[in-house]
């Protein structure tokens, strides 16, 4: 069965039956977590809101003002989910999200386009794509594809779309001598006759489900944005097609201002401006390293040569990290001296270590993982971690010194 979204793609409205309305859940991923949304799941006697298929996303839209949250293919049917249950027999408007379709539209064209010439240029053989959400991709069964032939094909692909060519839907039946002809003759397992195939005249014709534009010329401009290595032995083709070349544009050039008003140069210094910053940078953090090192055997030095000196030492270094920490331990005497160090903000995440006589680290490294909520373990006299929280350190402080003053205690 063919939908009435595949028989005319440019239609946005459409008034339809309701044949069932069943309770549903829908697994929707919110927020970056995944959560199961309780609605219905409707059929309609026809539908211009495309159901998943093909390498296509499915359509969004309308069902009576309700909005359609997934659509997906059950057998010859299009099912879609609502979160609000509609009356079987009623008689109902169904309206898509053009924007959505419109861009799916271009993106699958271009992707048989760009897929045919591929393969008649280079014999490079579309093995799958992907329609994602910013850029697309199509895996060529080629281990690499070379600059030059990314270009040639590029600039071939947009000649088509100058060229106003047309593309038709015909729908063939197994006896029909046009299958010999197309380029993709594997069929799923339960296909129906008439079988759907997308002609680009004197191009391409292939097998496909999916929405298309009437023309070439409506794909606007196709964008090769490069190459990415695929499974073995395959390559990624990466592009835009229509509009998200504007949108691209657009983006491309705003970051491009902020980079000017950043680096105070040109667009075409750029490279040059930030491949001299990563090298200042490197510099002053190698510098500030030395530094650092510096400072901690003189905070040691000084420690130990403090005659009023007892047997805890504490220390928070904002820029400190766990070499930093490494050092001060390493120098001091950990046989009689309790060490609490802490790297990172004052308030926030950062990492702790805990050297000293081995009974009294093991004793206290549990109660100060739950005071900084942390992560760590330890041995030898040691314990070390990363603390989600500095915020109670100075409690961690007070009840480590405490520990000191009991022990020191019962030794005299």
């Amino acid at each position: 069965m063919t939908f009435q979204c595949q028989r005319d793609c440019y239609m946005k409205e459409f008034v339809t039956t309701v044949l069932s309305c069943c309770p549903g859940e829908l697994k929707q991923e919110i927020g970056g977590k995944k959560e199961t949304v309780k609605g219905f799941t409707v059929k309609l006697k026809d539908t211009i809101l495309f159901p998943e298929g093909g390498g296509q996303p499915d359509d969004h839209g309308l069902i009576a003002d309700i909005p359609v949250l997934r659509v997906t293919r059950q057998g010859q049917d299009a099912a879609h989910f609502v979160g609000s249950p509609l009356e079987v027999g009623q008689e109902v408007q169904v309206k898509v999200d053009w924007q959505r379709r419109f861009d799916h539209m271009q993106q699958h064209s271009g992707q048989h386009l760009i897929s045919a010439l591929a393969e008649s240029m280079f014999g490079y053989v579309t093995t799958s794509w992907e329609l994602g959400r910013q850029r697309s991709n199509i895996e060529l069964d080629t281990p690499a594809v070379k600059p030059g032939q990314v270009q040639a094909l590029e600039e071939a692909a947009n000649e088509k779309i100058r060229a106003h060519i047309p593309v038709n839907v015909k729908l063939l039946y197994g006896d029909s001598p046009e299958l010999e002809k197309v380029r993709s003759k594997e069929l799923p397992d339960d296909h129906a006759w008439p079988i759907r195939i997308i002609d680009i005249e004197g191009v391409d014709a292939n097998m496909c489900c999916g929405t298309h534009v009437s023309n070439l010329s409506h794909l606007q401009v196709i964008k090769l944005l490069g190459t990415e290595k695929g499974k073995k032995n395959k390559t990624n083709l990466i592009f835009l097609v229509g509009n998200r070349v504007l949108k691209y544009a657009e983006k491309s050039y705003c970051t491009e201002r902020s980079l000017v008003a950043l680096l105070k140069t040109g667009p075409d210094e750029h490279v040059e401006a930030v491949d001299k910053l990563q090298k200042s940078m490197k510099l002053v953090q190698k510098t500030n390293l030395t530094l650092l090192r510096d400072m901690a055997v003189i905070i040691t030095q000084n420690f130990k040569n403090d005659p009023n000196r007892g047997n805890f030492f504490s220390l928070h270094k904002k820029e400190g990290d766990n070499e930093f920490m490494n050092i001060i331990v390493n120098e001091m005497n950990t046989e009689e001296t309790l060490v609490f160090l802490t790297v990172g903000e004052e308030k926030g995440p950062g990492m702790f270590l805990l050297a000293g006589p081995s009974e009294q680290v093991t004793a206290m490294g549990p109660r100060l993982l739950e005071l900084l909520q942390g992560k760590g373990a330890g041995k030898n006299g040691r314990f070390q971690g990363k603390a989600n929280s500095l915020a109670r350190r100075s409690e961690v402080e007070a009840l480590l010194q405490q520990h000191c003053n009991r022990h020191t205690s019962k030794e005299q």
